[in-house]
């Protein structure tokens, strides 16, 4: 079988084995901590705790995420490294940009069209993050992230989402774009993707499980895509109980195989900093965590008449088709 490039090196996708789609190591805005975060961010106590994290996810049977922290949510993979170095996890991780609106200052005047002009810098970068490894690491992204948010496809947006649609047609990786449900973003992502060559079987639209309306869901799976009904535990954009009611109405129409599944969490995120910020998001989202689908989300789904061939369709079959090239 074909293999996919994860932190510790290439995997044949036949080993990837139980999958979580959308999840995160740490999400971190890196000049903020490295100036204000002194009470907030301590290295050997995050680490630690992240590999208590991961090794209990690991001891739930999964056996690979798919990291999508990009540029703009502080990827820095040689800690990510570090820690997959104590767990035995497969992590995927990702190239791209994520923003919900403008791009970098670095970005705005390089490429074509702009003041300093050239070939656009992004495809060159996520390119390079493909082939060659990310910032000197050697460990390279194996998709493509990117964000049609609220705003939709303002232009530094669409500039970005160009420049992804390039680099999966230069290269066949595939993407994962966060959405917004609510304005029903995936329609304007596929459309772009679609005009730009884009296979959209190779496509996962993210945060598609935060809308129950199942005409909006079955178009997005019916052009070829994959919808993430992945934001489990965050009951504030869709309750549980909703979801998996969701999932299993599109499971008895016979669309299993073009759902992924996760909870968009993260060992460490430091939009929530400190104690009285943790508190709150504790009585918020309770749930929202790496355990949560174990514990709750996939009992639930078998009570609604969920089969475990379909189970195992969402969980390891549609991974494993996403990362095989071809």
């Amino acid at each position: 079988m074909p293999s996919v490039e994860t932190v510790r090196g290439p995997v044949d996708v036949g080993d990837l084995g139980t999958t979580f789609m959308h999840e995160h190591v740490f999400v971190l805005t890196p000049d903020i901590m490295a100036n204000y975060g002194h009470e907030y961010w301590d290295e050997e106590v995050r680490v630690a705790d992240a590999i208590e994290k991961l090794r209990r996810l690991r001891d739930l049977g999964v056996t690979t995420i798919v990291d999508p922290t990009v540029v703009g949510l502080g990827r820095y993979i040689p800690r990510v490294a570090r820690i997959n170095a104590e767990v035995d996890l497969n992590i995927v991780v990702a190239t791209g940009l994520y923003t919900f609106d403008e791009i970098p200052h670095f970005l705005h005047y390089r490429g074509p069209d702009t003041l300093l002009g050239g070939d656009e810098p992004m495809v060159e970068m996520f390119v390079k993050d493909i082939r060659e490894g990310i910032a000197g690491t050697g460990i390279k992204a194996a998709f493509l992230k990117g964000v049609v948010e609220e705003k939709g496809l303002t232009p530094d947006q669409t500039r970005v989402q160009h420049a992804i649609a390039a680099t999966h047609v230069e290269t066949g990786v595939p993407i994962t774009v966060h959405t917004n449900s609510a304005h029903q973003t995936g329609r304007l992502a596929l459309d772009l993707y679609e005009g730009d060559g884009v296979d959209l079987t190779k496509v996962v639209v993210g945060h598609a499980g935060d809308t129950n309306d199942l005409d909006y869901l079955r178009e997005l799976m019916d052009r070829g895509a994959t919808i993430g009904c992945d934001r489990f535990g965050l009951d504030l954009f869709n309750p549980t109980e909703q979801r998996v009611a969701t999932i299993a109405a599109l499971c008895a129409q016979g669309y299993a195989d073009r759902i992924v599944l996760a909870h968009d969490a993260a060992c460490y995120m430091d939009f929530f900093s400190g104690e009285a910020a943790q508190a709150a998001l504790a009585q918020a989202a309770p749930n929202w965590h790496y355990e949560h689908i174990h514990a709750d989300v996939l009992p639930a789904l078998r009570e609604q008449g969920v089969t475990e061939d379909q189970l195992t369709t969402m969980l390891v079959e549609n991974p494993r088709r996403y990362f095989t090239a071809g």
